[in-house]
């Protein structure tokens, strides 16, 4: 029986906007909006080089600007269009004061890395770790049954991909994944190669 893979994505590196912002768009329209930094086009546009993302039979990804921009160039080497599944979106963020406050005295400053050792934890108006994971893995349960034996591309988002991934790894003390004893490096961008058979994962790797 052919096992179906998996490549989950991470998208390319994104610009930082520190300039004057004279617009009445709420902080998740921004995250929406985000988009990729010129280092971030060339590193994707190298990453769709890569021989493991030849032969897709399927491209996914979120409905984020810079999950898109990262797409394209995978699509264009597969010569096919991407679809897009709201449930491949980043955790919603919610009250930037609620997650100010978790953040507070935290050593790693990044929000999706102490979620992982505080999966429940959400502030008002977003999502915790728990709620992406289980949206995420809804999607693949979904996608797995309908390709079955088919290699899959799905570009996704850093918080959004490590929750999922609580399904399958740990967390080691420095707020890292780990798989089987290796530990995952989720940047900007990422490629991970997850391997199915009969539904159930039986190998996890990262493609450098």
């Amino acid at each position: 029986m052919d096992d179906t893979i998996i490549y989950l994505i991470r998208h390319g590196e994104t610009i930082d906007e520190n300039g004057i912002r004279n617009t009445e768009e709420t902080m998740q329209e921004i995250n929406e909006k985000e988009i990729l930094s010129i280092d971030g086009e060339k590193d994707s546009r190298n990453m769709s080089e890569n021989d493991e993302l030849k032969n897709i039979d399927i491209i996914w990804c979120s409905s984020y600007a810079r999950a898109k921009q990262t797409a394209k160039y995978i699509a264009n080497k597969n010569n096919m269009q991407y679809n897009i599944d709201m449930r491949l979106c980043e955790r919603k963020l919610g009250n930037i004061e609620d997650l100010s406050k978790f953040m507070k005295d935290k050593e790693t400053r990044d929000p999706s890395r102490e979620q992982l050792a505080f999966p429940e934890f959400k502030a008002y108006d977003g999502e915790s770790a728990n709620d992406t994971n289980k949206r995420m893995n809804d999607f693949i349960e979904e996608i797995l049954k309908k390709y079955k034996g088919k290699r899959i591309a799905i570009i996704s988002h850093g918080g959004a991909i490590k929750f999922y991934l609580l399904s399958y790894c740990n967390v080691n003390k420095k707020l890292n994944l780990e798989y089987n004893g290796k530990e995952l490096n989720i940047t900007s961008p990422c490629l991970l190669k997850l391997i199915f058979r009969k539904n159930e994962l039986i190998d996890l790797e990262q493609i450098k």
